[in-house]
């Protein structure tokens, strides 16, 4: 390489180069970009174009050199997908779905365990390692499957429901299976023995401790934060509770992963979550792409070259089980065929945290190395087959009867059809108070902590953020909106947020204050639906009540006054008419 200090980043101008081509060229071609990261990683790793290097040294420079760094720091990539999903959820959403989690998603680990377990015995294998086999095979990809269901829309769905319940199952389970590995690890002790549950209790003190601790500082950390109006400030923070949490969990023996997931529930019943999802979101799916190229740096192509029939049929092998299992709980479950076949075929392959349980099963010595590469390697290779998996699962759902879609009762729903208020002050106070009188569901957005918090404690669905963001305003749903209202009292903030709506929706209704009829032009040309200027209003609603007050029927001055506002508003919405400067908005 040119420079010594330059090999510190080459990895990672090497990741982002592949980010910059792949993700394009693949959404182009409608295929995951999942798989494209993980084709590259394969591809950039030792195992692909760094098994040339003895022929063509040049092709250092398009080598991973250091794997261990990059999935170290790709394994944040999943922490911060768990605490993104729990941005999502609530504890009262995650009460609805104890049966899943609980239900299902316990019987899933538990079945799938014990019949790989069994094979393993079948196969020769001693009881610990064959436990510890079929534990580790039985878990998922969370990482892999949940963006995939994000892609297609289809985590709000009964099939996506059930799979997030189990994936979520077997992420609790990670931290008592991994307590288990390093305390026989490190103890002669029987595979049973009841001194594994004094082992796990640190893990349940630390989940303890995580919750209470979250519950109050979290909150309280982030109002402080806001207050100092520096979003330098509010993106460490935001970064600060992922990491932090998820450190403190993994002190306490859990999975970060997990520590985050906690982190992100106890936020999601906070006023912050909108404007937290939209600052943590593109570190979540640039550290997800980098886990993916890990992932596949990770295939030792070599073993599959010089003993292909024992990984294919152990990867083979992997799938049949894990999906006819959890195929037939789904039918147990009440889910249609179609609906138990998708669950079944998301659910088949291995996860990132199968790899982590054989890892550390041969670094303690509980199963043997030869054995262990061969299981690793076949459950890496099964995760490459899940986009296409997903794929086979969209092309039966396809062909399905309508009935295939059932939603269950307590499925999560968007709500479409609703009002977002943008600003609540007096304004957008009296807006949402107008709007509950016909019972039509409202949402608002204000970026002054102190009206927020007072509206939170009323029990209104007011968040902070500033709609002047696109991500923010997509996060608030906005593609599902009946319509938007901007009661802001700043001009400029006004015209800002009309013009950025108006770019992600072009049918939106939007209604927008103005201060005089000049910034009501120009919100017009800006797409506004309609604009009222206060100036305007103020002169008609005096004009009315003097009317009125001299004797002159209501019935005729109601009359006259709407044919003046609606002569107003053909003037103000005259492209002809424009008068004043117009803004050029970015």
């Amino acid at each position: 390489m040119a420079g010594e200090g330059s090999t510190d980043y080459h990895d990672i101008v090497l990741f982002l180069a592949t980010a910059g081509v792949v993700v394009p060229i693949f959404r182009r071609w409608r295929f995951s970009s999942v798989l494209g990261f993980l084709g590259a990683g394969v591809l950039l790793g030792p195992y692909g174009l760094g098994a040339l290097h003895g022929f063509f040294p040049w092709l250092a420079y398009l080598t991973i050199e250091k794997p261990a760094a990059v999935e170290q720091i790709g394994g944040f990539g999943v922490v911060f997908l768990m605490f993104m999903i729990g941005l999502e959820l609530s504890w009262e959403r995650l009460l609805t779905m104890r049966q899943l989690v609980f239900g299902l998603g316990t019987l899933q680990v538990a079945l799938c365990t014990s019949v790989i377990a069994g094979f393993a015995l079948l196969m020769g294998q001693p009881p610990v390692p064959a436990a510890l086999v079929g534990m580790a095979l039985s878990l998922s990809s969370t990482a892999i499957v949940l963006p995939l269901l994000g892609e297609q829309k289809r985590q709000y769905t009964s099939a996506g429901r059930a799979i997030f319940s189990v994936l979520l199952l077997q992420d609790l389970a990670v931290a008592p299976i991994l307590v288990t590995v390093a305390f026989l690890g490190g103890q002669e002790v029987e595979a049973f023995s009841p001194k594994l549950l004094l082992a796990i209790a640190p893990a349940a003190i630390g989940l303890l401790v995580l919750i209470v601790a979250g519950r109050l500082l979290l909150r309280p950390m982030m109002r402080s934060v806001i207050k100092a109006k520096s979003e330098e400030m509010f993106v460490a923070a935001c970064l600060l509770v992922v990491i932090g949490a998820g450190l403190v969990a993994s002190v306490a023996g859990l999975s970060m992963a997990l520590g985050a997931f906690i982190a992100g529930l106890l936020l999601a019943e906070t006023e912050y979550r909108k404007a937290i999802e939209a600052k943590v979101e593109p570190f979540q799916g640039l550290l997800l792409g980098l886990f993916f190229v890990s992932v596949g740096v990770g295939l030792d192509l070599s073993l599959l070259i010089t003993r292909p029939l024992l990984v294919v049929g152990l990867m083979t092998g992997i799938m049949l089980l894990n999906g006819g299992i959890i195929f037939a709980l789904a039918r147990l479950f009440r889910f249609t065929a179609t609906a138990a076949l998708e669950i079944g075929l998301l659910l088949a392959a291995s996860g990132e945290f199968s790899f982590v349980i054989l890892q550390s099963a041969m670094d303690e010595s509980l199963l043997d190395r030869q054995v262990g590469t061969a299981v690793l390697v076949s459950a890496t290779l099964s995760t490459f087959c899940i986009p296409f998996l997903s794929m086979a699962g969209a092309a039966i759902r396809r062909h399905a009867s309508p009935a295939a879609e059932a939603v269950l009762p307590d499925a999560p729903r968007r709500t479409g059809s609703h009002v977002l208020i943008v600003g609540f002050g007096r304004v957008g106070r009296l807006v949402a108070e107008m709007l509950s009188v016909h019972k039509i569901p409202w949402m608002a957005i204000e970026r002054t902590p102190k009206l927020v918090e007072d509206a939170r404690r009323q029990g209104l669905q007011v968040l902070f953020g500033d709609a002047s963001r696109p991500e923010l305003l997509q996060r608030l749903d906005l593609e599902s909106a009946q319509a938007l209202v901007v009661t802001m009292d700043s001009p400029d903030g006004t015209e800002v947020v009309v013009a950025t709506a108006r770019q992600i929706r072009d049918d939106l209704v939007i209604v927008a204050r103005a201060r005089d009829a000049a910034q009501a032009k120009r919100l017009y040309h800006l797409g506004a639906t309609d604009a009222v200027p206060e100036t305007i209003e103020a002169s008609l609603q005096l004009s009315e009540a003097l009317l009125a007050g001299i004797g002159i029927p209501m019935g005729l001055v109601i009359a006259s006054i709407h044919e003046r506002r609606d002569g107003f508003r053909k003037e103000l919405n005259d492209p002809n008419a424009l008068g004043g400067r117009r803004r050029q908005l970015g």
